[in-house]
């Protein structure tokens, strides 16, 4: 599978870390609501279909992109 890097141009995914769900919304780092961290950590979602992931160019360029 290839991915297009924006600065390196298509790459293989071997050159690729997956960084995690992008459209995750990650708390306000000074809050105190103990309910969203926990969900922000824990809680997944698993929906069908189309969806975003963060991976960083670990290979390349080091740039983290949505794909």
């Amino acid at each position: 599978m290839l991915i297009t890097c924006p600065y390196c141009g298509p790459r293989d995914v071997i050159e690729f870390a997956y960084q995690g769900d992008g459209n995750r919304e990650r708390p306000q780092p000074a809050s105190q609501d103990l309910d969203a961290w926990n969900a922000y950590v824990y809680d997944r979602l698993n929906p069908a279909g189309d969806h975003n992931e963060i991976w960083q160019h670990a290979g390349g360029c080091r740039a983290h992109i949505r794909v």
